[in-house]
């Protein structure tokens, strides 16, 4: 017997939850927008920057 024959039925048809909902998207684009700016002198900036705009696709 297989582990997906031992779970009951509700959990096999059961989707994912999403981890992060829209509003968590836009928060988190702002808290990457303030961090930033602390950093917009340092070579890491240009990851932030990116993560910035990436998490403003999602939010569409």
């Amino acid at each position: 017997m297989t582990d997906e024959e031992d779970r009951p039925m509700n959990q096999m048809t059961m989707r994912p939850r999403a981890a992060f909902s829209t509003e968590d998207f836009s928060l988190i684009r702002t808290a990457v927008l303030h961090y930033l700016k602390e950093v917009q002198d340092k070579p890491e900036s240009v990851k932030y920057a990116a993560l910035y705009h990436r998490l403003g696709r999602i939010e569409g």
